[in-house]
């Protein structure tokens, strides 16, 4: 890809881009530098193939002549008096998304709004360098989309920020026998030596409970059911520099056939209690011991964790779940 960088073209007669004509432009609408990306571009008669193919199209956003319209992006309002810009209507030409870009911008400002919000698609991709180049920050990346934000005010910015947390969920199953299923897990880390209770991350849109009972059951091929939350750890600065909170489960098994899933796990099997507890991590670790030692207790009813109780919310508008604990607590 090559670029060109002006201030201002004097005298020119024509600009030609992929056969389409454009009025001649005054040089008072070169208002800052702009660029051009492109696989030829034409002055007059001076072509130069030398860049390379590439789909991007971008003259100055600032043209304004009477044969140059430009439109407003689609957007709607949402409740913090900002904008939420429809990326279904993004335009796919890059010249085209950059005026009504700018143009939209000004439209904004002059409103009084603050906070932008520009989702594009991955196959638009492409429009990102142009809306980092109007100032607009990046925000999080799905592998579907690129999200940016632009704060328009000059107070500090008040959008939220980018998520900071992953959640995990590590899963308790204890029999009638009090065996303990444990597994080791496939990786080079040092923790693929021992034996530990099942663990990973939920999915997204996915409940604490359900990510619990899906881990155990992809991992070992072992059913169960949730009964508790018995505890969670929170912890900083773990995966990209993200926080963890680890959600504990106490599950009741439905099976005991163990079938692993060779490709994260080396081996499950279902391992008494009290050799569990004695296994030469746990005199070090005191925070995998105080898990072992909460989740036995409420095995043994000795202590109570959070119930899962779906319940329907006005303010949010939809049906959701609250741990707690005492499920059948009726208050005043």
């Amino acid at each position: 890809m090559a670029a060109i960088y002006c201030q201002k073209f004097l005298g020119m007669p024509r600009i030609s881009l992929r056969n389409e004509i454009l009025p001649e432009p005054n040089p008072s609408f070169f208002r800052k530098p702009f660029y051009f990306l492109c696989s030829s571009i034409k002055f007059g008669s001076i072509a130069l193939p030398f860049l390379k193919k590439k789909e991007i199209h971008v003259i100055s956003p600032h043209i304004a002549s009477p044969g140059f319209t430009v439109e407003l992006l689609s957007a709607r309002d949402d409740e913090y008096n900002g904008v939420i810009i429809d990326p279904e209507g993004l335009p796919s030409s890059a010249n085209a998304f950059a005026s009504a870009l700018c143009a939209s911008l000004s439209n904004w400002k002059m409103k009084g709004k603050k906070g932008i919000w520009l989702e594009i698609p991955t196959e638009l991709a492409d429009l990102v360098p142009i809306a980092i180049q109007e100032g607009f920050k990046y925000h999080h990346a799905e592998p579907e989309y690129v999200m940016l934000t632009y704060w328009i005010p000059s107070e500090p910015c008040l959008l939220p920020a980018s998520p900071s947390h992953q959640i995990g969920v590590t899963a308790f199953v204890i029999n009638d026998k009090r065996e303990v299923l444990v597994v080791k897990e496939k990786c080079p880390c040092s923790c693929s030596a021992m034996w530990k209770l099942p663990t990973g991350y939920i999915d997204k849109s996915e409940d604490i409970f359900s990510g619990a009972v899906r881990e155990v059951k992809e991992e070992t091929g072992i059913d169960t059911i949730f009964l508790e939350m018995v505890a969670f750890r929170h912890a900083h600065l773990v995966s990209f520099e993200k926080s963890d909170l680890l959600f504990v489960c106490l599950l009741k098994p439905l099976s005991s056939a163990i079938a692993i899933d060779a490709k994260e796990i080396q081996a499950a099997q279902w391992m008494g209690l009290d050799e569990f507890m004695g296994e030469a991590y746990f005199h070090e670790d005191h925070m995998w011991r105080k898990i072992t030692e909460v989740c036995t207790a409420a095995f043994e009813d000795r202590y109570h964790g959070f119930t899962a109780q779906q319940l329907n919310s006005k303010l949010e508008g939809r049906l959701s779940y609250i741990y707690c604990e005492g499920s059948d607590i009726v208050l005043c």
